[in-house]
């Protein structure tokens, strides 16, 4: 019979997307089923397990959006230009963006927040697909701010409102936790936020150097089908 951990891993299995990209019921299912208190158990003990084992060794590698990135940053020298030095990988999901970067994630504390990182430790800081899942986005870029050195780069890369949700209020359609919506310089009420904007009434001693939306292999339109490619925006800010 399976432990605690291997039970939670077969019921998280469940929640994986189909080709469609749409999300899985049987999780959703058991929940409903399972009593609250035995749930609550296997999620603590889950979760605590696994807090300690990314604390000791790392998250595994989890190709992502990063990933999916990565040739194309490399034909546009990107990393020559803006990563090098120290650098800090916020929501890295196993997915870092360079062997010179340190990653954070849940197990480290809220990203919202970054407690305990003293400022100005880093010579770039990247973020993929968080500050959508931020309940204060303002708040978390000022933070990610603090912990970049002089003259570093601020690097963000966030999913495009038109590109990945395809539609303009909440609830996203593929992720339950996008507390936000993103386009490059525009806000529109409610739910979506103008990066440009943000940044420009956020963060002082800043100069943009280049916002973009990136749609390399980006093929489905389809509003019900998950995107294919890359469906971001893709900016980075110097802290002069």
């Amino acid at each position: 019979m399976p432990d605690v951990n291997e039970l939670w891993e077969i019921l998280y299995s469940f929640e994986k997307r189909n080709d469609k990209g749409q999300p899985g019921n049987m999780k959703k299912l058991l929940r409903q089923i399972t009593p609250g208190p035995i749930w609550q158990l296997m999620k603590t003990v889950y979760h605590g397990l696994k807090k300690l084992q990314y604390l000791t060794a790392g998250q595994p590698f989890k190709p992502g959006e990063t990933a999916k990135a990565k040739q194309r940053r490399i034909e546009e020298g990107f990393f020559n230009k803006y990563c090098q030095g120290k650098g800090l990988d916020i929501g890295y999901g196993g997915d870092l963006l360079a062997p010179n970067c340190k990653g954070w994630d849940w197990e480290h504390g809220d990203a919202q927040y970054l407690h305990g990182m003293e400022d100005a430790r880093f010579d770039f800081v990247y973020s993929s697909h968080t500050l959508e899942h931020m309940v204060n986005p303002g708040i978390a870029l000022r933070n990610w701010w603090r912990v970049l050195k002089p003259g570093g780069y601020l690097i963000l890369y966030i999913p495009h409102r038109d590109l990945y949700e395809k539609k303009k209020t909440l609830p996203s359609r593929w992720n339950n936790d996008h507390k936000h919506f993103f386009l490059t310089d525009t806000d529109e009420e409610p739910d979506t936020i103008g990066i440009i904007p943000l940044i420009q009434r956020t963060l002082a001693n800043q100069k943009v150097i280049y916002a973009k939306e990136c749609n390399a292999g980006h093929t489905i339109t389809d509003p019900e089908i998950h995107s294919d490619g890359e469906y971001s925006i893709e900016v980075v800010i110097k802290k002069e």
